[in-house]
């Protein structure tokens, strides 16, 4: 069932993803060789409390962190830890904050230090993938009007789409319907209205799609062992033009 919210309920989504924001800056701004992913899992914490929130991600379905730490091959859910950062890698940071009932959620992929070409384009294209598929975020016009302008981007430029993953809904759930793929055909799923909360977030393989989960029971690689990235904001669906929910 999707849940329409109200005005009221919208701006509450909106204050989350304020501090989802916030926290993401923190975390840019900390990640750097020499730090431990635990390091920057704290940060987020203390911050995300510091505002009189509570991080979404800590013990949903038993997860053990506040936020989701996913290093080069880790495509989404890696576990903060011992782990040390090291120059040219790329960290995707999940972070979810829940204020007054409501959540929001959003990811960055980000460099540590100096980073390849390659690493950097695979970054900014999925940024942009998800900026793509913005556009189509419309009242009246169909869900997978956004899956598939994701994919069309992604895929011009050789990557490849996760299948077993997706976007979803969000309000006093952190996870509610509709699943939003981030490919498919256009002119599918459910038709947007306005009051919609969704959270979008393309999750891109440099190499082949087919991804694992390793034996933590969370974290999720690809296959192949290439680089991923992951790129996600919480929006609104108005009479007019998306609000996007987790941006300055």
């Amino acid at each position: 069932m999707i849940y329409i919210k109200t005005v009221s309920e919208i701006a509450k989504i909106r204050k989350a993803g304020e501090i989802v924001y916030g926290a993401l800056v923190v975390s840019e701004k900390a990640t750097k060789p020499g730090v431990t992913t635990a390091y920057l899992d704290e940060l987020v914490a203390d911050y995300i409390k510091s505002k009189g929130a509570i991080p979404s991600f800590l013990g949903y379905n038993g997860y053990p962190a506040s936020a989701c730490i996913s290093v080069n091959n880790e495509l989404v859910h890696g576990i903060p830890g011992k782990r040390v950062l090291h120059e040219g890698d790329i960290v995707s940071a999940d972070i979810g904050a829940c204020f007054d009932g409501f959540h929001a959620d959003a990811a960055r992929t980000f460099p540590v230090g100096e980073i390849d070409e390659a690493s950097r384009k695979l970054i900014e294209v999925t940024k942009q993938s998800f900026f793509e598929g913005l556009k189509y975020a419309r009242q009246g016009n169909r869900l997978y009007d956004i899956s598939s302008a994701i994919q069309q981007y992604a895929e011009s430029f050789g990557y490849t789409i996760v299948r077993e993953l997706t976007g979803h809904g969000i309000g006093r759930d952190l996870h509610e319907d509709p699943s939003i793929p981030n490919y498919g055909n256009a002119g599918r799923g459910v038709r947007l209205r306005k009051g919609m909360a969704l959270a979008i977030e393309p999750m891109i393989n440099e190499g082949r799609r087919e991804v694992y989960m390793l034996d933590d029971g969370w974290t999720v690689v690809t296959a192949d062992g290439k680089r991923c990235a992951h790129y996600e904001n919480t929006i609104a669906i108005t009479d007019g033009e998306p609000l996007l929910l987790t941006v300055e």
